[in-house]
Order: structure tokens, then C-alpha cells, then sequence
């Protein structure tokens, strides 16, 4: 990623303090901020996989379930839950120590289900059809669009454009070029 040609003044986002952003993604100050947020995106997406195992072991059927499963279930901690309960806004059965049930259909009504989101399918790049009949040259280019062949390789490469160099020319597909050059 190149440098941005102007100052991006930011606060980072895991010590909270102001910094000149090196690029136009630069979320953090520093390398040792960039690792703390990664192990903390890395410890939540394993906690995050723990309560989906948890939720997926619960049967649809049973009306009382426990505090731990209920945390899993749905978008609440376990204080606020005890918090509810003690409470009495949260009717709860209590079979003796650590064996407290609480009820699903109370819960529905205060909270909503965890959602556990699957990370959506990537997106794979375009297929190109690189034969010399759908493509044109750096040359053709530069004459059609009345340019220098450097811009031509400068836009090329900013924009991700596939080539195909067969021999001394190199082949740029037709349709990526006319819809950047419109």
C-alpha cells in the first residue's frame, strides 16, 4: 500500500492517541497496537466459537435452561442476567447451588438470540478471457486514448488490471480498458 501525499491525523484505535496515518487504512500508531488488536479480534472469534458450540449442544425442546447456556443463547452477560433475576424480572428455579434455570420464553421477551454470523463466501476474482483477439496492446492503447505508455502501465497497475505478455507485447483486456477510459 503506498503512502498517502497528505497527513491523515487519527486516533488510534486501542490506545486512543493521536497519530499521522502512514496510509488511507492505518487504524493503529504503532506495530505493538496493531498485535493487541489482533489478539483481541482473535480471542473474540474464540470465545465467539465457544458459545456457538455451547448453543448447538442445547435442545430446541427444553424450557428452562441454564445461566451459562442462556449467556450463549442470547445477547446478554452473565451479570445482567444474575442482575435480572435477582431482580425477580426473570423467573428463575433454583435446584441448589450453581443449578439455577432460568425460563426461555422470559428471555425472548428481554433479549434477542445471538446472531452468530458466518463470514461471507470470498469473492473470487474475475475470470479473463487474455487471447490477443479480446485484448489490446500498450501501444494500441496509448494511440486510441491519445497517451503516454507509461500512464498506461501506471493505471494498469494501480487498477488491478490482469496483462499477458506474449513475445514483445503485452495484452490488456478490452473490456477493463474501455470502461476505465470512458
Amino acid at each position: 500500500m503506498g503512502k498517502a501525499k497528505f497527513q491523515i491525523e487519527r486516533r488510534c484505535e486501542v490506545c486512543g492517541n493521536p497519530f499521522f496515518a502512514k496510509t488511507l487504512e492505518s487504524r493503529y500508531c504503532s506495530e505493538k497496537c496493531g498485535q493487541v488488536a489482533y489478539t483481541r479480534r482473535k480471542r473474540e472469534a474464540k470465545k465467539l466459537k465457544k458459545l456457538q458450540e455451547l448453543t448447538e449442544q442445547i435442545d430446541d425442546d427444553r424450557d428452562y435452561i441454564t445461566v451459562p447456556e442462556a449467556v450463549a443463547m442470547y445477547s446478554v452477560s452473565r451479570t445482567s442476567l444474575y442482575q435480572y433475576i435477582h431482580d425477580g424480572r426473570i423467573p428463575s428455579i433454583n435446584l441448589g447451588v450453581r443449578l439455577i434455570r432460568v425460563s426461555r420464553k422470559e428471555l425472548e421477551k428481554y433479549f434477542p438470540k445471538r446472531n452468530f454470523e458466518k463470514k461471507p463466501a470470498r469473492v473470487l476474482p474475475k475470470l479473463y478471457n487474455l487471447e490477443p483477439e479480446n485484448c489490446y496492446t500498450i501501444g494500441e492503447i496509448s494511440k486510441k486514448y491519445n497517451m503516454d505508455e507509461s500512464t498506461v502501465y501506471l493505471h494498469i497497475r494501480k487498477y488491478g488490471i490482469p496483462t499477458r505478455q506474449i513475445g514483445n507485447y503485452v495484452y490488456v483486456p478490452k473490456y477493463e480498458i474501455d470502461n476505465l477510459y470512458k
